[in-house]
């Protein structure tokens, strides 16, 4: 997935245009220069792309202190990263000296540039960006991230200047082929999982937290079956991740989440679910992969079983936007019930990659309307015309009708519900588009 950084002076609006394209309120905003030290990574989607964007301190030129000088080292890992790069400027300060430094940064690093300014409130207020065309960037957005000017128009900008990439869920590799990600925080045992499946040490294991650095791609074959086992560096909080080389594991391990078909997500049963475990989960669901849910160090949870049955249905309460993945007990240390994970990942991915015929797909849409008549909307009835399956990995259905906006979260929650079970599709993530019926249908 492409990675998009926004750089700028400190309290040019950085963060509140982050937050604006991902449609969220993640990043700290303030009026304060410098809240924002550290880089801030989300998910933006738009005109069905889809790329990683990164939010970063401002930038100070001349002498700094260490803390400025810590932010400018993670602006320019964030160059390092990105394969395209939004200069944002102040359009109510003004051209500064600042801007012009770090525009010289930007041409020295080769990477390609858009030129946005913000705090344009509208039309009229464009003549107050016609100053930063000294930089010789152009064209020149005029944006307001507050309130919204002008950002349709930038991300269709960042959009033509990304390259290509296949539809969600669509890739080229053979199927025969099962790339596999263990993610989890530092220390859960992802290494340690990994070379109980080699049944070599072939990754460096440590009480240390933060051993593994990189990312490790190892092929496997298990009972005719070609997996591609990727352990990844553990994904911390993102305030307990100061140096350069911590900031660069987690992107790779977010990389390693792109290039999975399936993800195990390893968590310690010490310790339970945490917050990052769930931020993780999320950025699995975001990226819309098959994810299996593994409880590591079971052998050392000896609670009783009403204890036992607790925790794993607090598991699943917690885990509820992940509720297609399997969840296995396991003991990567010892051994216990790792072979039981194989066989697991292959009978989600063999969901996770299932295509579905036309023909049947109408045939279950229609029995779904007849078991569930569609609701009134506005007074006129919810008509489905028919169905097809667009993409796999996930299984992506695509349901024509006459109100594709005005399709309940409800309905669409029956829906898929009903796809699941009649397709056996318990396993996998699973996407339903409403769109509306083609002109050429009503001939």
């Amino acid at each position: 997935m492409a990675i998009v950084a926004i750089v700028g002076r400190p309290n040019v609006g950085k963060s509140t245009l982050f937050n604006r394209l991902c449609r969220n309120r993640q990043a700290l905003v303030d009026d304060f220069p410098g809240v924002t030290r550290d880089r801030n990574y989300g998910l933006v989607r738009w005109d069905e792309r889809s790329f990683t964007l990164v939010d970063t301190g401002g930038y100070l030129g001349g002498e700094l202190e260490v803390l400025e000088a810590e932010t400018r080292r993670q602006l320019m890992v964030a160059l390092e990263e990105a394969d395209l790069v939004v200069f944002l400027g102040d359009g109510k300060a003004g051209l500064q000296p600042e801007d012009r430094s770090l525009v010289d940064l930007l041409r020295r690093s080769g990477k390609p540039v858009l030129m946005a300014v913000n705090k344009i409130d509208g039309p009229e207020r464009e003549a107050h960006a016609a100053e930063f065309f000294q930089l010789g960037l152009e064209p020149c957005y005029g944006v307001s991230a507050a309130h919204g000017y002008g950002v349709r128009q930038l991300l269709d900008a960042i959009g033509e200047l990304l390259p290509e990439e296949a539809p969600a869920g669509v890739t080229d590799e053979s199927p025969a082929e099962v790339r596999i990600s263990i993610v989890g925080r530092p220390n859960v045992g992802k290494s340690t999982l990994l070379n109980q499946l080699l049944g070599e040490d072939r990754a460096v294991v440590s009480e240390l937290p933060g051993t593994t650095r990189d990312s490790i791609d190892t092929p496997v074959t298990v009972a005719g079956q070609k997996y591609v086992l990727i352990d990844t560096a553990g994904i911390r909080r993102k305030g307990r991740t100061t140096e350069k080389i911590e900031k660069l594991c987690i992107i790779k391990a977010l990389q390693s989440i792109d290039r999975s078909h399936v993800v195990i997500l390893l968590i310690d049963a010490g310790e339970g679910p945490t917050d990052q475990d769930l931020h993780i989960g999320g950025y699995i669901q975001d990226r819309r992969r098959a994810c299996i849910i593994g409880v590591n160090k079971w052998d050392a949870f000896d609670r009783g079983a009403k204890a036992s049955r607790q925790f794993l249905q607090d598991l699943k309460d917690r885990f509820q936007f992940l509720a297609f993945a399997p969840v296995l007990t396991l003991s990567a240390l010892s051994g216990m019930r790792v072979n039981r994970l194989l066989p697991t990942v292959a009978e989600v991915f063999h969901q996770y990659d299932q295509r579905i015929g036309t023909g049947v797909v109408n045939r279950v849409l229609q029995q779904a309307v007849e078991r569930h008549e569609p609701p009134l909307v506005a007074g006129h009835r919810l008509k489905f015309f028919y169905g097809t399956q667009a993409y796999t990995r996930p299984p992506t259905f695509v349901l024509f009708c006459n109100r594709p906006d005005k399709v309940h979260f409800s309905y669409q929650r029956f829906l898929a519900n009903h796809f699941r079970e009649a397709f056996g599709l318990g396993k996998t993530p699973l996407r339903i588009v409403f769109r509306g019926r083609r002109r050429d249908d009503d001939r």
